[in-house]
């Protein structure tokens, strides 16, 4: 056996070795059991209530709002965020075949409402490298409520929500 060939070898293993512990400390069973919530949090904001409350200094809140973006994938691959859009007040967008990208009037309000972008964080202040989707079985359209700790700025030119969440419910669709 050649030198490098051992070389890369051994340089395989320990990288191979080295991106094994990072992901070993990551317990997903254990993530959910801490922030998975199994009732729904009272006094859930929508995002333009929520917005009308919070400041640039960070405060406690529960928001509810529908996992989605305006256009984009609403989620980050591998990591436990992803952004929320406001739940329409009525059943317009219930309506079989409804498309709310092609709809004039969900266009016209989508326009005009906050987003929030939510996070969940580890213990150590980083954000969960584990993707949210497979972390707490969501997906895009889904109706959830966050609580955690919120702030919004007025002067980003986005009207956004920072959430740094601390517990998801994820709503059960109507039948």
């Amino acid at each position: 056996m050649n030198r490098r060939y051992r070389m890369a070898c051994v340089m395989a293993v320990v990288v191979t070795a080295g991106a094994a512990d990072v992901r070993a400390d990551v317990d997903p069973a254990e993530i959910r059991g801490r922030l998975v919530l199994a009732d729904e949090p009272a006094g859930a904001l929508s995002l333009a209530a929520a917005k009308a409350v919070l400041s640039t200094e960070p405060k406690p809140v529960v928001i509810v709002g529908r996992i989605g973006a305006k256009g984009i994938d609403p989620f980050l691959a591998d990591k436990a965020s992803f952004s929320l859009l406001e739940i329409p007040a009525d059943d317009h967008a219930a309506q079989p075949g409804h498309k709310p990208d092609d709809c004039p009037f969900c266009k016209k309000r989508a326009a005009n409402a906050p987003i929030a972008a939510v996070r969940f964080l580890g213990a150590d202040g980083s954000e969960i490298p584990v993707d949210a989707r497979k972390l707490f079985g969501v997906a895009a359209g889904q109706d959830v409520v966050i609580r955690g700790i919120g702030v919004y700025d007025p002067a980003l030119p986005v009207q956004i929500l920072q959430i740094t969440a601390d517990g998801i419910h994820v709503r059960t669709p109507a039948k």
